[in-house]
């Protein structure tokens, strides 16, 4: 008897050591990481960052190869670089939150099903057609007064998604102005940078309401509207709001690098190029 009290404490002492809490820890992270199918979410933003790197070659870069530009947007939307940068601020962010409650919710049957949702609406707004369209039929079920868009709407406000993605933005853009400037492409003060910037900001929070009813509308469209509240509720417990405001913290340092690099990018095809 005495040796079985000898083991169990030794065992019992050996759990609290850092290496095992660590381990425990690092395992709990990865189930959360792989219920959030993050590494679905960065390969559909590296396609997003495709089209957005397209997009500034047209406006920005006219005269490029289209080849070397197109093989420097890769290199700086490099999906591996991408999740890394993604966990490791996650991690640094959920710091010794309990994520048990999250894991509960994220790993069970609903879900697991709002994550395929949401990440097969913004698969399917890459096409700029399906998102017009998502757009025009959010404003529709809006003017009827449909009880969805009431749910969707405190979604929104509960996790405060419009505020959230335009401080994102906005903050993303001046890092992409800062990449330019540091690149010798853009002869501008941080003031007039900021003041550039902050310019953006009414239009940014028309653009984002829109854009956030529109997907959210399409992403939940298959739940019921208990499925749907039961999420909103999820939002607005202890765990929910860490859960949100990690993963905003966590996309948005990966946005910032990108946007900087991206700058920096420009500036070199730019100054670069021959007169």
């Amino acid at each position: 008897m005495i040796a079985r009290v000898a083991l169990l404490t030794a065992a019992l002492w050996a759990l609290c050591l850092p290496g095992f809490a660590q381990e425990d820890r690092e395992a709990q992270l990865r189930r959360l990481y792989e219920a959030l199918d993050m590494s679905g979410t960065i390969a559909i933003m590296d396609e997003e960052g495709d089209l957005y790197g397209a997009q500034i070659a047209e406006e920005m870069l006219p005269d490029a190869d289209a080849d070397a530009w197109a093989a420097t947007v890769a290199r700086i939307y490099s999906p591996e670089r991408m999740q890394k940068l993604v966990e490791d601020e996650m991690a640094a962010a959920l710091g010794q939150e309990d994520i048990a409650p999250i894991l509960a919710f994220f790993e069970a049957e609903l879900g697991e099903r709002i994550v395929a949702l949401e990440l097969a609406a913004r698969k399917a707004f890459l096409d700029p057609e399906v998102e017009e369209a998502a757009k025009a039929r959010a404003e529709a079920a809006k003017a009827r007064g449909d009880p969805v868009m009431d749910l969707v709407d405190t979604l929104i406000a509960d996790s405060d998604l419009v505020e959230l993605n335009v401080a994102g933005g906005l903050n993303s853009n001046l890092m992409f102005y800062r990449g330019l400037a540091d690149g010798g492409a853009l002869d501008l003060g941080e003031e007039d940078i900021l003041r550039d910037v902050w310019a953006q900001e009414e239009e940014s929070r028309a653009d984002t309401q829109a854009w956030l009813r529109a997907f959210l509308l399409l992403a939940y469209d298959p739940l019921t509207l208990e499925e749907l509240d039961a999420y909103a509720a999820f939002y607005r417990t202890d765990a929910g709001r860490a859960l949100n405001a990690a993963l905003f913290r966590s996309y948005n340092r990966m946005y910032d690098q990108l946007s900087y690099l991206l700058g920096q990018a420009v500036a070199q095809h730019v100054t670069s190029a021959p007169l």
